[in-house]
């Protein structure tokens, strides 16, 4: 089970999911969200991440130049893409295309997309995940049938239902940010431990 810790804006919040046992984090550089990450501490989170931490940088509407440069600057391992960005490989990078599903028409767009991974969230009218809200977990089973990308389930995950999460979907990785806070943007190491620790039980 692959756990990704998103939206991390500070250098001890990727060092408690990192000792937690998390397999990636996100850097979000999305200005609008509140957990963008500035270029210089994204920089500064990924040159004193471990080995074997995936960094993963998220992009919403960006160009393939934007988010190369960033790639290049930070490291990066794997880029989540939300939105109109650009399709198919990225330099070598990793890539996981980000959905929002509600109902099970939504998955027919999943045919086709290249990809390593296909990440799915809740659909909310205007926004690029990071909702907070769940949706129907069974449909994230049913995505198989219409990708040969690995699935990583997001969108209203918490300690307390992750594991009922992965229950239903049955996954390749599940994706938390919000779930994980105090308030948005703002991490719990407590909460990131519970989750990491619920998420290795389940899987």
């Amino acid at each position: 089970m692959i756990i990704k810790i998103c939206g991390l804006k500070s250098l001890p919040d990727m060092v408690v999911a990192a000792q937690a046992g998390a397999d990636m984090i996100g850097l979000n550089f999305y200005p609008p969200s509140p957990r963008f990450c500035t270029d210089e501490t994204a920089e500064e989170i990924c040159n004193a991440a471990p080995d074997g931490l995936c960094k993963v940088g998220l992009f919403v509407n960006e160009t393939v130049e934007r988010i190369t440069a960033v790639a290049a600057a930070c490291k990066l391992d794997a880029v989540q893409l939300h939105g109109d960005c650009p399709d198919g490989p990225i330099a070598d990078l990793k890539v996981i295309r980000a959905f929002s599903i509600s109902e099970e028409a939504d998955l027919a767009r999943l045919e086709n997309v290249q990809a390593d991974f296909l990440l799915l969230d809740a659909k909310v009218e205007g926004m690029h995940g990071g909702t907070g809200r769940s949706f129907d977990w069974r449909l994230a089973a049913k995505a198989r049938d219409h990708t040969k990308a690995g699935i990583i389930l997001a969108g209203g995950l918490k300690p307390d239902n992750v594991a009922d999460a992965i229950r239903l979907a049955r996954p390749d990785g599940v994706d938390v940010a919000g779930g994980v806070e105090t308030s948005p943007g703002v991490k719990s190491a407590k909460l990131i431990e519970e989750f990491i620790r619920a998420a290795r039980d389940a899987g």
